[in-house]
């Protein structure tokens, strides 16, 4: 089965065995592509908060409910293996923000990835600098509302059991803020397993849903690829369908990178 992200597809590409060199043919076509639909259009004056330049950044509507949008060749291949190399010497067990009730003993099979924070200041090379700023762009959330990215490591038999990234203030207490939308980037390509689920998309009922099958809309994009969803509604309550999981890794090992995205500028 053949993938295509809108110019062409992966099939054109088997001949080189090589999914590296398939990824930079794509990321040089999409850049002609813009580059030349870019050219057509005149810029207007802006403001001194605003771009003289236009941006054009591929998409695609994956869901309404949740709303979730799929960014094909966001970031290069050696971006993403940038961010692997500043990660790897600070990797920890991942843990989770705990309800009411909960303890770290309780829930120690709900996530088992490893990972760590990197703010985008700590980044001599300055490419995370880059990268928090076209994601600022996509979203149109400065990119002061952002978290730190947190780096995340899946090898074998690896998830995140479904959950929400907003916080209800009746399970966790009191919110200073919000996180309002999740911005994924993936760092890696993953042989077997480790899709991001969405169990109960277009409100379908939860009760169906296997952890194991990792049921309901599953995608599996490819290094340099980028996934967006909000996780809360415009008029400030939680999405239910926003709920999510990363299924287990049977093959490989899947990296990503998460940047959540706030209601109020993060210090």
């Amino acid at each position: 089965m053949t993938k295509s992200c809108g110019l062409f597809t992966r099939g054109q590409y088997l001949g080189t065995s090589s999914d590296e060199r398939w990824l930079r043919a794509r990321a040089r076509q999409l850049q002609s592509v813009e580059e030349e639909i870019i050219s057509k259009y005149d810029l207007l004056p802006s403001g001194e908060s605003g771009d003289d330049f236009i941006t054009l950044i591929p998409f695609q509507v994956l869901s309404w409910r949740p709303r979730a949008v799929y960014y094909p060749g966001f970031i290069t291949a050696e971006q993403c293996q940038h961010i692997i190399n500043m990660a790897k010497p600070s990797l920890q067990p991942s843990t989770l923000a705990l309800r009411k009730g909960e303890t770290a003993e309780t829930t120690k099979g709900i996530r088992t990835s490893s990972g760590m924070f990197v703010f985008s200041t700590e980044d001599q090379a300055g490419v995370l600098q880059v990268i928090e700023e076209k994601i600022a762009r996509a979203t149109m959330i400065p990119s002061t509302h952002g978290e730190a990215f947190n780096v995340l490591r899946y090898e074998i038999g690896q998830k995140y059991d479904a959950h929400y990234d907003a916080f209800n203030p009746a399970e966790y207490g009191p919110q200073t803020s919000q996180r309002v939308a999740t911005f994924l980037l993936y760092l890696s390509n993953f042989e077997e397993g480790g899709e991001t689920t969405f169990p109960i998309e277009n409100d379908e009922n939860f009760e169906g849903y296997d952890a194991q099958k990792c049921n309901g809309l599953r995608v599996k994009p490819h290094q340099g690829d980028a996934i967006l969803f909000y996780s809360i509604f415009p008029n400030n309550t939680i999405d239910p369908a926003s709920l999510h999981a990363s299924c287990h890794v049977i093959k490989g090992e899947k990296w990503v990178a998460t940047k959540w995205i706030r209601d109020q500028v993060q210090v």
